[in-house]
């Protein structure tokens, strides 16, 4: 099955998560600049946070992925 699901809040999961990705490839360079301890503390604690929201909205993604594989086929065992 290579057929694409159009959902809009799966397709908003995945913006986010593209958001995520750009704010972390700005951290990464932001922490190679970073001159003080407590600069590069502070952009840590942002790459952790980035992260732990990332994997969140993973979870969120595979669970409504799985929900609507799931509805599919109660439509298709409904029809046939």
């Amino acid at each position: 099955m290579d057929r694409k699901m159009d959902d809009p809040y799966l397709d908003e999961l995945k913006r986010e998560f593209r958001q995520y990705s750009f704010e972390l490839t700005k951290l990464k360079q932001k922490l190679l600049k970073a001159d003080s301890e407590l600069e590069q503390s502070k952009i840590i604690k942002k790459i952790d946070s980035i992260a732990t929201k990332m994997e969140n909205n993973q979870k969120q993604a595979t669970k409504v992925t799985k929900s609507r594989l799931k509805d599919l086929k109660k439509i298709r065992k409904k029809y046939s």
